[in-house]
């Protein structure tokens, strides 16, 4: 007697799709890329000088956010650590000489990180809204340094830079347009460069020291030892982030390290709930809504700035309150 199996087909291979979100993602991110590159060549001067104003506010917010979001360390002062590498990079490139951007990017960035690794040990002895007043108090020591030491830094009359050049040999960028692109060029680099920090360990340990600090010492971890690493890692991208606003401007004050820079990359960073490129759409935000509605609003946009602050900071409330509501109507 004989007896017959089932026949069975093999098991389809499973299909992998791209994520449809991703997709789009990478759509958006390519449309505001072309958009960015051809901002020179369709808009004037002016929205172009913004734009480049926005650059450089983007790299002091991701700055910002490596300490707010990621580790939990609200800072009003990495306006600091972009004057330090915004003095160096133009002191690089009236006294030394030295006019190449890219060198004086990589040590601006070098000083910022120094600077950062001498601070950070009385910083990082507080936590919370204590750490946030002394980082704002290290910001305005360095803005008074830098009004009062007039025979290096020239004072409150500040200091005119030369442009860059990108390469040795090649003409300065003396252009608006040519200079934003550049701008834009070191952004994508830095951007790369935190990419690749986000996917580190010390990433890791930064967002669990945010979580629970007590525990992720318990489990032998070397707290203070990570949380100085990513303050130096926060110093270097302010002081690239001084090196681009040395090359975007050609002029330097003390005026650049005020209150208003560090309190618009803790805005920038607070608007991007925790994200770097949420972090960057709030800078741009910012600015636009600093020097684009300033006109139209009849000088109200620092007002403005204060409300989106305030919503900002108020928004899980203003959540539930609008979450309860609803609740309620629907019974």
């Amino acid at each position: 007697m004989t007896t017959t199996r089932p026949q069975t087909t093999p098991a389809a291979a499973p299909v992998h799709r791209y994520p449809r979100w991703r997709s789009r993602q990478l759509l958006l991110g390519a449309a505001v890329m072309l958009a960015a590159l051809a901002l020179p060549f369709v808009a004037d001067a002016y929205t172009v000088s913004i734009a480049s104003t926005a650059i450089v506010l983007a790299v002091l917010a991701m700055s910002t956010q490596l300490l707010t979001g990621i580790a939990g360390l609200p800072s009003l002062g990495q306006a600091a650590y972009l004057g330090v590498g915004a003095y160096t990079a133009a002191l690089l490139a009236t006294v030394g000489g030295v006019s190449n951007g890219l060198v004086q990017l990589a040590v601006a960035a070098a000083a910022g990180a120094v600077a950062a690794a001498v601070t950070a040990p009385l910083l990082l002895r507080t936590r919370g809204v204590l750490f946030l007043m002394a980082s704002f108090a290290v910001a305005e020591l360095t803005r008074t340094i830098a009004a009062q030491w007039s025979s290096v830094t020239g004072g409150d009359d500040g200091l005119h830079t030369p442009p860059v050049t990108v390469w040795p040999g090649t003409p300065p960028l003396r252009s608006d347009g040519y200079a934003y692109l550049y701008l834009l060029g070191c952004f994508l680099i830095l951007v790369v460069v935190v990419a690749v920090l986000l996917r580190s360990r010390l990433v890791l340990a930064l967002r669990a020291a945010a979580d629970h600090e007590a525990r992720l010492a318990a489990l032998g971890y070397h707290v203070n030892r990570h949380l100085f690493a990513g303050f130096v890692c926060a110093g270097a991208l302010a002081g690239a982030g001084g090196a681009l606003l040395v090359a975007a401007h050609g002029y330097l004050s003390p005026a650049d390290l005020g209150l208003d820079m560090s309190a618009m990359a803790l805005l920038a960073a607070a608007i991007g709930l925790g994200t770097m490129r949420g972090a960057v759409a709030g800078a741009v935000l910012v600015v636009a809504v600093r020097d684009l509605l300033g006109t139209p609003t009849g000088g109200h946009a620092p007002a403005l700035l204060g409300l989106a602050f305030l919503v900002v900071a108020y928004q899980p409330a203003i959540t539930d309150r609008l979450a309860t509501w609803k609740r309620s109507r629907q019974r």
